[in-house]
């Protein structure tokens, strides 16, 4: 995945004219990424130290304090954060896609000088400040970062020789002037794991042009001096040379001042550009001035309040030996009345025991004495319950006899009324057979009376 700035059309911004230029600065590629490469954005914006650090860094001076006591080197990730030994090619970690590392803290404070949205001015204080070479490589790697590559020679061309020293890579190991550096953002798209936005073809062929067509210049080093000389003799001949020998080491101590004589390129700059200069160290001077004063009050002020703060210390510590004697002998009569109450306290206490031993005493009997009479009332109880069984059961037993004997005589009656009901269902079947007899006795004796009829009247006949 290659840079933001990379896959953005270029926005048509107005090219600062030649000579007097305005303060406003156009921006070029993305505004709210600073065409930086996702990945590095990301670390950024979830670095605790942007987030929490530099969150509280209100103004463009207090950022550039920070960057001057806390910048080391210009690479985008720590040493050893991110591991990209054996990966060639596509590969994530070399491309600058892959999970990252320990982003550093100069692309933090890179892209907090972005959120400030600086003014040409400025830019223009970053870029000749004379306090620490990290402040001047961090303000061109804006320029290279958020201004049209149209323009990127223009603020480039002064520094292109610039022979002040710093170290770029993290861990240390890579020392190069301002001038080299300058040269490596416009000739070479990458730097260290990550990549810089992309200048068009017919843009960059120019800048090729116009770099070989320029003479590099050659800088003759000064033979060593003797051992003899005094230190205020070296001093004198560094003044006097037009080449100020620079120590290899990238850090400056706050004391170390910086002014370079620029006699070879008055002539080629103008004097617009040595006044603007002038007038950015006048300013800075006149800040630094501000700032000593302003710790000189507030040296002023932390001594006078320690002096405040001594006397009534003393006065405190006067007050609090009479204090701790009236605090003592309160608390010598706070400890013998406390002893009385203890005293009257377990007074009371045995008393109380005492009461209350007799109260459980009491308790105990009448428990006692209600149990006992809870049992013979449970014993009377059982033995009425037991007399009235009994009694119940004689009357049952009674009541049983004196029924079975009922019965008895109740089935002595039905049984008595049974045979007499069939004695009489005899003899009624025997007076119905006796009747019928006679009946038919009857019957026989008529029709054998009129059979004879019948025979006489025939005879008769």
């Amino acid at each position: 995945m290659a840079n933001v700035g990379n896959q953005l059309p270029t926005q048509a911004v107005s090219k600062p004219s030649s000579g007097k230029h305005g303060n406003v600065l156009p921006l070029w590629g993305n505004e709210k990424t600073m065409n930086l490469n996702p990945m590095i954005l990301t670390n950024v914006l979830s670095s605790p130290y942007f987030k929490v650090q530099l969150y509280e860094l209100k103004t463009y001076h207090e950022v550039v304090d920070e960057i001057y006591f806390k910048v080391t080197h210009i690479e985008p990730w720590e040493k050893g954060s991110r591991k990209t030994a054996g990966q060639t090619g596509m590969c994530g970690g070399v491309r600058g896609v892959g999970t990252g590392g320990i982003v550093s803290t100069a692309f933090c404070l890179l892209y907090k000088l972005f959120t400030l949205k600086l003014t040409r001015k400025q830019v223009m204080g970053l870029i000749t400040h004379t306090d620490s070479p990290y402040i001047r490589a961090l303000g061109f790697m804006y320029i290279r970062y958020t201004q049209p590559p149209t323009d990127l020679l223009d603020w480039y061309n002064d520094f292109l020789d610039d022979e002040e020293e710093l170290d770029v890579k993290a861990g240390g190991g890579c020392v190069m002037t301002i001038g080299e550096m300058l040269r490596s953002f416009l000739t070479k798209l990458e730097w260290f794991s990550t990549l810089f936005p992309r200048i068009p073809v017919p843009v960059q062929k120019a800048i090729d042009q116009q770099m070989k067509a320029r003479p590099r210049k050659v800088v003759q080093k000064e033979p060593e001096e003797e051992a003899d000389v005094t230190e205020a003799g070296r001093q004198g001949e560094r003044r006097r040379s037009r080449t100020p020998r620079r120590t290899p080491s990238p850090k400056r101590s706050p004391k170390r001042s910086r002014s370079r004589s620029h006699h070879r390129e008055r002539d080629r700059r103008g004097p617009s550009f040595d006044r603007e200069l002038e007038r950015e160290r006048d300013r800075q001077r006149k800040e630094r001035d501000g700032r000593d004063r302003d710790r000189e009050r507030e040296r002023g002020e932390r001594e006078r309040r320690r002096s405040r703060s001594a006397d009534r210390i003393r006065e405190r510590k006067r007050s609090r030996s009479g204090s701790r004697e009236r605090r003592s002998e309160r608390r010598e009569k706070e400890r013998d009345a406390g002893e009385d109450r203890g005293r009257k306290k377990d007074r009371d206490h045995h008393k109380e025991r005492g009461a209350e031993r007799e109260r459980s005493r009491d308790r105990k009997s009448r428990a006692e004495n209600d149990e006992r009479r809870h049992k013979e009332d449970r014993d009377r109880h059982r033995e009425d319950r037991k007399a009235k069984r009994s009694s119940r059961s004689r009357s049952r037993e009674r009541r049983h006899k004196s029924g079975a004997e009922e019965k008895a005589r109740k089935r002595d009656r039905s049984q008595s009324r049974e045979r007499e009901r069939e004695r009489d269902g005899e003899r009624s079947h025997k007076r119905s057979r006796s009747k019928e007899r006679s009946r038919h006795q009857r019957d026989s004796s008529n029709e054998q009376s009129k059979h004879g009829e019948r025979r006489r009247s025939q005879s008769t006949e």
